[in-house]
C-alpha cells in the first residue's frame, strides 16, 4: 500500500480523534513524510561510511602512486639537467681546444707567409743590386 497525502490527513484526522489535536499533531511531526524505507538507518549510513573510507583509501593510493612518478620524474629532470651541464662544459672544452688549435695553425701560416716574403723580398733586393752591379762593370 502506497502512501500518499489523503492517507496521512485520514490518519490525523483519527489521531486527533483519539488522542486530541495536540498529541495527534506532535505523532504526525515525528513520523517520516514518506515511506520508512526510504529512511536511512544507521546500519545504512555504517556501510556508507566503510563504503566511502574505501573510496578515500583507493585515491590515497592513487595519489601515492602519482607521487611516486613525480619523483621518478624529478629525478629523470635532475638526470637530464647533470647531462646538460656536462655537455655545456664538453661543448666549451672543444670551443677553446678549436681556438687553441686555430691560433696556433693561424700563427704557423702567417709566421710561413712572413718568412716567406721576407726571401722573397731578399731575393729580389739581392738580384737587383746584382744585376746594378754587373750593369756597373759592363759601363
Amino acid at each position: 500500500m502506497a502512501l500518499d497525502e489523503r492517507a496521512r490527513h485520514e490518519l490525523f484526522l483519527r489521531l486527533e480523534e483519539v488522542l486530541g489535536p495536540e498529541s495527534a499533531e506532535t505523532l504526525m511531526e515525528m513520523m517520516p513524510p514518506v515511506g520508512w524505507a526510504d529512511v536511512a538507518t544507521k546500519r545504512d549510513l555504517d556501510a556508507l561510511e566503510q563504503r566511502m573510507d574505501l573510496r578515500f583509501e583507493a585515491m590515497d593510493h592513487r595519489f601515492e602512486a602519482i607521487d611516486h612518478r613525480f619523483e621518478a620524474m624529478e629525478q629523470c629532470f635532475e638526470s637530464m639537467d647533470r647531462r646538460f651541464d656536462a655537455t655545456g662544459h664538453q661543448i666549451e672544452a672543444m670551443e677553446h681546444k678549436l681556438l687553441a688549435t686555430f691560433r696556433g695553425e693561424l700563427l704557423t701560416t702567417v709566421s710561413t707567409q712572413t718568412k716567406t716574403l721576407m726571401l722573397a723580398h731578399l731575393g729580389a733586393v739581392l738580384s737587383t743590386a746584382t744585376l746594378a752591379f754587373a750593369a756597373a762593370r759592363l759601363a
